[in-house]
């Protein structure tokens, strides 16, 4: 009697549990063919939430996970990309960061040609020095090559050449207008203190000390990057060397 009692109770379970797969699967398409769900720290982010799990635990916990604000944000945040408009900003930051380096960069640059053309200055004025030395203390007769005049005086480059050495002295590095190449050199000689005598210098009636008065500068405004009032290199007759035109003399009284 017991035993007809379990074999019937075993059946019955058996029939239940069948009948439960039954709707189950029926509820669930394709649901019971699925592999089992890894755990979400394991797998990913990226699991099927309807997936079967071989731990109860383990699937209540996914489940609640996957359901809650939290997960979904965070997963939202993964999954999201830019915007149109936060890589426009993004361009614009770059850019914006780009164009003060290059600034920078160039202001550098700039410097370091200014620094060249002060030298060539320097060894200009050692030639004139020699020059001086070799003309009876007087400064040389010459005049800038023109291309639209005429002119019967000799260039500085043809009057200094031996005293120069090198005639690249005369190119500065931010000729960029290729004046050097054109007239044989990017320095503008002042010829109102030609034939003068180099201790006692006069332009036009007035008398200037050596450091008052230029001898040598820049045709051009080579060296604009540098800012205002920095563009000109001028070589006073002194043999000291500025970037600022400076002018001063006194009026000589006629006898």
């Amino acid at each position: 009697m017991t035993k007809d009692f379990e074999q019937k109770q075993t059946k019955r379970t058996k029939g239940m549990s069948g009948n439960a797969v039954l709707h189950r699967a029926e509820a669930n398409p394709g649901r019971m063919n699925r592999p089992p769900a890894q755990c979400i720290w394991r797998s990913g982010l990226h699991r099927n939430p309807y997936a079967t799990f071989n731990d109860p635990l383990e699937g209540t916990l996914l489940q609640t996970i996957s359901q809650s604000s939290s997960f979904a944000s965070v997963k939202t945040l993964l999954c999201s990309s830019f915007t149109l408009i936060e890589l426009l900003v993004v361009i614009a930051i770059i850019a914006i960061l780009s164009g003060l380096l290059l600034t920078t960069v160039s202001r550098a640059k700039e410097s370091g040609r200014a620094t060249a053309c002060l030298s060539n200055l320097h060894q200009i004025g050692i030639a004139l020095q020699l020059y001086v030395q070799d003309n009876n203390n007087r400064l040389p007769i010459m005049r800038d090559y023109s291309l639209t005049t005429s002119n019967d005086l000799p260039s500085p480059d043809r009057v200094l050449s031996n005293n120069l050495g090198n005639l690249k002295v005369l190119d500065c590095p931010s000729d960029r207008q290729r004046v050097f190449e054109t007239t044989g050199s990017s320095y503008s000689w002042n010829s109102l203190l030609n034939g003068e005598d180099a201790d006692h210098l006069s332009a036009l009636g007035i008398s200037f000390n050596p450091h008052q008065i230029p001898l040598m500068f820049d045709k051009d405004r080579f060296h604009a990057a540098r800012g205002p009032k920095k563009e000109v290199n001028f070589l006073y007759a002194d043999g000291h060397i500025k970037n600022l035109l400076e002018l001063s003399g006194t009026i000589q009284q006629s006898p």
